[in-house]
């Protein structure tokens, strides 16, 4: 069996066998016994895997450890895979103590509990794998976070404490994955006035754990810089992450000159919290409102860039 036609190879068998803990042998059975996985074959006739089935080989292994058994699971989409494991995961980490609520998160970082904050954040990040510690931990104490200094509620210091903590842990996350020299090819930076981080590593990790290859500039780069970026490392897509930190007439400044001098082949996305009233969208630009979008939108330009390549 193949994969499919919308999923692309990134890993051959060895190196899936180190990332998800099963043997050579066993993906091999149960590419005969289920048909999943469905490895493509490069040009050396060597099974190769995609981002996809890899990561539903991760929730597989996860779920064989709890229990269940593989004539069972080894068939399910990814979705359902996930609905089987959430209870589990969950009950098993509250049975031990590690989850945390994202208040009582946020109790631990106004109680100025630094090393207890870390603890907790690093059992969540490795009970809930970096997909689901980023939406169901980060993202909703970024929120209270800053809905906490908005109020008065919490300290400047008390903020970059945890901002500094949970950057260092998606830094090590990133690090460890591996490198990918598949299309498309993303630059991750932020606008000039922009000095979130956070937002920027949630995506990058979005885009690596879906394949892509993403070159990060960090924070506040200026439009020039960033052309100069895109035309040196030859990028697909310049993915910039923004909140209302600045007006939104000098947001549609900056992206206008980033569309008119970027190729035009060259996509601009853009996603955070910024929502720019009409008169400031700038055409051409696509607005990524959720991280969860992130992978279907990878999907539909892989789709269009298989049918450009075709004509």
């Amino acid at each position: 069996m193949r994969m499919h036609e919308n999923e692309i190879p990134i890993a051959l068998i060895g190196d899936v066998a180190r990332e998800t803990g099963l043997s050579k042998d066993t993906l091999r059975v149960w590419e005969r016994r289920y048909g999943f996985p469905t490895p493509g074959r490069n040009a050396n006739e060597e099974r190769v895997y995609s981002s996809e089935q890899i990561e539903r080989l991760r929730v597989i292994r996860r779920l064989l450890d709890s229990g269940l058994r593989p004539g069972k699971i080894v068939g399910l989409p990814l979705d359902a895979l996930n609905s089987l494991g959430a209870p589990a995961r969950k009950a098993a980490a509250v049975d031990a103590g590690i989850l945390c609520a994202p208040q009582q998160l946020l109790a631990l970082i106004k109680s100025h509990r630094a090393d207890e904050l870390h603890q907790r954040l690093v059992q969540q990040l490795m009970q809930l794998g970096l997909r689901q510690f980023i939406l169901e931990v980060v993202v909703p104490l970024n929120g209270l976070v800053g809905n906490a200094w908005l109020t008065g509620s919490i300290e400047i210091f008390e903020e970059h404490l945890y901002a500094q903590q949970v950057q260092s842990l998606l830094q090590h996350a990133l690090g460890a994955m591996p490198p990918s020299n598949l299309a498309p090819r993303v630059l991750l930076t932020t606008l000039p006035g922009e000095e979130h981080q956070l937002g920027i590593l949630m995506a990058h990790a979005f885009f690596a754990m879906d394949g892509a290859r993403c070159i990060s500039l960090g924070i506040q780069t200026p439009p020039s810089d960033i052309l100069k970026a895109a035309a040196a490392y030859r990028v697909d897509i310049v993915g910039l992450s923004s909140s209302d930190a600045s007006p939104s007439r000098v947001i549609h400044s900056q992206l206008s000159l980033l569309r008119e001098g970027l190729d035009r082949d060259v996509e601009l996305w853009v996603g955070g919290a910024i929502a720019l009233p009409d008169r400031h969208k700038v055409a051409g630009v696509r607005q990524v409102t959720d991280l969860r979008e992130i992978p279907a939108t990878l999907a539909q330009w892989r789709t269009r860039s298989r049918a450009d390549d075709s004509l």
